[in-house]
C-alpha cells in the first residue's frame, strides 16, 4: 500500500489498527485518508495518533514518506506484542518516550520480526528501512518475509488466513448488529434547550 502511495508522492500519516479493514476476500484495505497529503519535499503539519507519531513530526523538522515506515514498525510491534511500544496515559509522556527511548521487546518476541521493527523504528532517517537507497525493497527482502511471494500476494493468489462470512446485500439479515429503534421522548416546551435557537 505505501509503496503505491509513495510512488504518487502521497504520505498517508495515520496507519493504525483502526484504519485497516478486512475485505470480503480476506485481504486488508486501508481506510481513512483524512491525514493523507501529497508531499514532494517536506511538510510540517503535526498530525497522527500519539503512539504512532514519528519523532521527526514531534521535533517539527519537517517530514515526508519515512513517517509511514515508522508507523508500519509501530503497527507490526503492536500486532505481535498486543500494545504499542511507546505507551502512557499522558500523550506528552508518549511523545517523550518516542523521542528519547528505545522500544522494549517482550519475552518471546520473534527475533526476525524484532530485527525488522528495529530497522523501521530508526530515529535517524538515513538508517530507516523504506528510506534507504533500495527503498521498500529493504523491507520486502528482509528475512522475516523470506517465504512471501510479493507478486503472488499482490495478485491475491495467496489464501487469506481469515475470510469473513458476509451475507448478500439483498438479504433481509444484516452484516451489522441490529439496534432496536425507540421513539424519542417528548420534552415539555419550557425545558427544551433549543427552543430559541
Amino acid at each position: 500500500m505505501f509503496e503505491y502511495l509513495h510512488s504518487k508522492d502521497i504520505v498517508y500519516r495515520d496507519l493504525k489498527p483502526e484504519n485497516i479493514m478486512i475485505a470480503d476476500d480476506g485481504y486488508l484495505k486501508l481506510i481513512d485518508y483524512g491525514f493523507a497529503k501529497v508531499v514532494t519535499k517536506r511538510t510540517y503539519t503535526i498530525c497522527g495518533t500519539p503512539e504512532y507519531i514519528a519523532p521527526e513530526i514531534l521535533l517539527n523538522k519537517g517530514h515526508s514518506k519515512p513517517v509511514d515506515w515508522w508507523t508500519f514498525g509501530i503497527l507490526i510491534y503492536e500486532m505481535h506484542a498486543g500494545h504499542a511500544p511507546f505507551v502512557d496515559d499522558d500523550p506528552m509522556n508518549v511523545y517523550k518516550k518516542i523521542i528519547n527511548t528505545k522500544p522494549r521487546y517482550p519475552e518471546g518476541f520473534d527475533s526476525k520480526l524484532k530485527s525488522l521493527v528495529k530497522h523501521l523504528l530508526r530515529r535517524d532517517l538515513s538508517k530507516r528501512f523504506g528510506n534507504l537507497v533500495k527503498g521498500v525493497a529493504d523491507i520486502k527482502e528482509h528475512r522475516f518475509f523470506t517465504n512471501i511471494s510479493w507478486p503472488e500476494l499482490l495478485a491475491k493468489r495467496i489464501a487469506a488466513p481469515y475470510v469473513p462470512t458476509i451475507k448478500p446485500m439483498t438479504s433481509t439479515e444484516s452484516n451489522f448488529l441490529r439496534q432496536r429503534a425507540t421513539a424519542a421522548m417528548a420534552i415539555p416546551r419550557g425545558e427544551d434547550p433549543f427552543l430559541y435557537w
